[in-house]
């Protein structure tokens, strides 16, 4: 009876053993895991803090004058750019200018045929000097109270009427010349001798660029943006070259088939060698900011939240990327107005930041580790 006691007894206790071994080694597998754990977390740590910082270059936040311009195509002209044609119809026999020539004020440039006109003339000069003759010699014995005065008035009435009808005659004589309106240069020359001339039909273009400007059409949405005086940039890209000038007319009619107006933009002689139809680009300063924030476009990013950018801050010894939200206004020529989220002297970080991380280590381009 004893001896199974005993043996009842050593069961027992073996089983005991067991149960705590299963349980140590449960207990074990758990330190296990954690400690898996706590390592990977720390592995990690470690190789973020080991890992090589981005290297940057920062641009202080500086406040500064903000343009926005509305860019519209125009073209140039002379002051004066006149088609000049024939006043009366008739056939070219003579050209008197090409193109090129610099003419004047009434200068002929081109004569239509007038062989009829000046026989018209001649027949009038010699019925003229008849009647003159004869008025005359009415006249002496009028004077002396000779003769009727019927014939006296008749002898006057034919005078004046020869006279007014070779007046009217050498007028139409001067209408065959084709007479330069302005001062300029001969830009075109579209006659040719035998050739039928007639009035509305252009015959030469004389232009006059001792004063040019630029002509534009624009949208009237910006009506009430664009007036006179306002700043405008005028670019020539055949010159590469920009004139700052400001607007000298601006139109009150708003074209019904394209919604445009004109504006007219007067240039400076000189400077460039305007030429009639050059293009240009009309650039009409509408809105001016004289001290904000201005950035890239390209550093700014976007979140649910918004847009943001990246600033270099100093933490702990340490130059740090953080994240700071911003508010924009308007944006020109690759450049945005920044109206909130920056002050003066902030660190602008403006290359690196494509792959920047909030609270990421980073450097200054030039720096050491």
């Amino acid at each position: 009876m004893a001896a199974l006691v005993f043996i009842a007894a050593a069961c027992n206790k073996a089983e005991d053993k067991q149960a705590r071994l299963a349980d140590l080694k449960k207990q074990r597998d758990e330190l296990n895991i954690k400690i898996q754990s706590l390592e990977q977390e720390l592995s990690g740590s470690d190789s973020l803090a080991n890992k090589k910082m981005t290297t940057v270059a920062i641009t202080p936040a500086e406040q500064q004058v903000f343009d926005h311009y509305i860019e519209v195509q125009g073209k140039v002209d002379g002051e004066d750019n006149i088609a000049v044609s024939a006043q009366t119809p008739g056939l070219v026999t003579a050209v008197l200018v090409k193109e090129g020539d610099r003419v004047s004020k009434g200068q002929v440039l081109a004569l239509t045929d007038n062989s009829v006109l000046k026989q018209q003339i001649e027949n009038v000069k010699t019925q003229l000097s008849f009647a003159t003759n004869l008025y005359k010699k009415q006249k002496a014995l009028w004077d002396q109270e000779i003769g009727s005065e019927v014939q006296y008035l008749t002898s006057k009435n034919n005078k004046e009427s020869l006279e007014a009808n070779l007046a009217a005659l050498n007028d139409q004589l001067e209408m065959t010349k084709i007479k330069s309106p302005i001062n300029g240069t001969v830009e075109e020359v579209n006659l040719k001798v035998g050739q039928m001339a007639s009035p509305g039909m252009p015959a030469v273009r004389v232009v006059n660029f001792s004063s040019a400007k630029v002509l534009a059409d624009i949208s009237e949405t910006y009506a009430p943006k664009v007036k006179k005086g306002d700043k405008v940039i005028v670019y020539f890209p055949d010159f590469d070259k920009e004139i700052e000038t400001k607007i000298h007319f601006t139109s009150k009619y708003i074209n019904p088939v394209n919604r445009t107006f004109s504006t007219e933009v007067r240039l400076q002689p000189g400077y460039i060698e305007y030429r009639a139809n050059m293009l240009a680009v009309v650039k009409i300063n509408d809105y001016t900011n004289p001290s904000a924030f201005v950035i890239p476009v390209s550093l700014l990013k976007e979140s649910s939240a918004g847009k943001y950018l990246y600033l270099a801050k100093q933490e702990n010894g340490k130059l740090t990327a953080r994240r700071t939200e911003v508010k924009t206004g308007r944006t020109y020529n690759g450049m945005a107005e920044v109206l909130s989220g920056l002050k003066q002297g902030d660190k602008i970080i403006t290359t690196g930041y494509n792959n920047l991380v909030e609270g990421q280590l980073i450097k200054i381009n030039g720096t050491q580790d």
